[in-house]
């Protein structure tokens, strides 16, 4: 007690001001957010003492504190809307004996999924009139050469293709396709989360992350391209172009995953104006729940060329000797093999893309023809 008492002690303080200041709101898995904290009091200088509880999905790296400030360095983890998190700050006086807490809320941030690479760009067999860097099945102006045809008053003299004027002994003039843009669509399946036993990987993961590197292919090439988001809520944003319109459409859909809550129970109809008439439609999907399928036949009943890309979940863990198990596990996949050959017994182009794999292997064997649409 003699020794409490004789401690230095200095006033409590009364008034407590935080400011809370961060480098980013917006950044992509794996980068770093820097968060600074100021502290304003009255009354004598204080110690400070931090408790810092980070959001889900983001991890503390490192953490410093000063006379008046704290500064925090987070790594985000995962793709979503998440929390940063709390600071509960402890100021003591000069002898430790009084103290006053103060808590901090630290904001949120809109974590980006890292897009999977992709380069390729398959179009469908019918483009709208607009100009792009596709070469259509259109005559018109371009830089494809698809063939040649006679001159006509007033075509311009020098695309003569000359050795097929003098085969034929008449002005013969180079045939270009027309350069069209796509309208391009991204249909998410967020009805699930399936984690794969073995590897811990979650579909919903992976289908955003291929969502993400289609997206921003097809705006290197000036295409418009849109988003729909399946699951609770139905989230959608038209076709547009430019680069600043990945991140509208990434965050668009980023309250899929709020904090550590998957919002992604019920269905709804599509609403027309998600779907353009003639848009490619791309369905990246696990092909896990069967409510999928009732929004497969939406989109063809529209019309639309689609495609389907499956995310692969894993198998269920089966144990060995499990008899049970096994027959179950070979019921789980026959009824994947059937769904995905009813889908390609339809006319529907089907493709895997493995986790961790460029997006590119997946959409090679779309090249080799263009993708058709189906019919009303």
């Amino acid at each position: 007690m003699l020794l409490a008492l004789s401690l230095p002690r200095g006033p409590r303080p009364r008034r407590v001001e935080t400011s809370v200041e961060a480098d980013a709101r917006r950044v992509f898995e794996g980068e770093a957010v820097t968060v600074r904290i100021t502290v304003a009091h009255d009354g004598a200088p204080c110690r400070l003492d931090p408790g810092v509880t980070p959001g889900p999905g983001l991890r503390l790296d490192h953490l410093s504190v000063g006379s008046a400030r704290i500064e925090l360095r987070l790594t985000a983890e995962r793709w979503g809307r998440w929390s940063l998190g709390t600071v509960d700050v402890d100021l003591y006086d000069s002898g430790g004996a009084a103290r006053r807490t103060v808590r901090v809320d630290l904001g949120e941030v809109a974590v980006f999924p890292l897009p999977s690479a992709a380069g390729l760009t398959p179009i469908p067999v019918r483009l709208p009139q607009r100009l792009g860097e596709h070469a259509s099945a259109q005559r018109g102006e371009g830089v494809e050469v698809t063939g040649v045809h006679p001159y006509a008053r007033g075509e311009r003299q020098r695309r003569v293709n000359w050795p097929a004027t003098t085969r034929r002994g008449t002005l013969q003039l180079h045939q270009f396709a027309a350069e069209r843009a796509a309208d391009t669509v991204v249909l998410l399946d967020a009805t699930t989360d399936v984690r794969d036993p073995a590897t811990g990987t979650s579909s919903l993961d992976e289908t955003f992350r291929a969502a993400a590197g289609l997206v921003r292919a097809y705006l290197r090439t000036h295409d418009r391209i849109g988003v729909v988001s399946i699951g609770g809520t139905v989230r959608w944003l038209q076709p547009g172009s430019g680069q600043g319109y990945f991140y509208r459409i990434v965050e668009s859909v980023l309250e899929v995953r709020k904090d550590l809550a998957h919002r992604g129970q019920g269905l709804n109809s599509l609403p027309p104006p998600a779907l353009p008439q003639g848009a490619l439609v791309y369905v990246i999907t696990p092909l896990a729940d069967q409510r999928i399928l009732d929004v497969l036949h939406q989109v063809r009943a529209r019309a639309n060329p689609m495609v389907v890309v499956a995310v692969p979940t894993g198998d269920p863990p089966v144990e060995r000797g499990d008899r049970h198990g096994e027959l179950a596990l070979r019921l789980w996949r026959a009824n994947r093999d059937a769904i995905r050959f009813a889908l390609t017994e339809r006319g529907i182009a089907v493709v895997s893309h493995e986790p961790g794999r460029t997006l590119d292997l997946a959409l090679a064997p779309l090249l080799r023809t263009r993708i058709r649409g189906g019919s009303r």
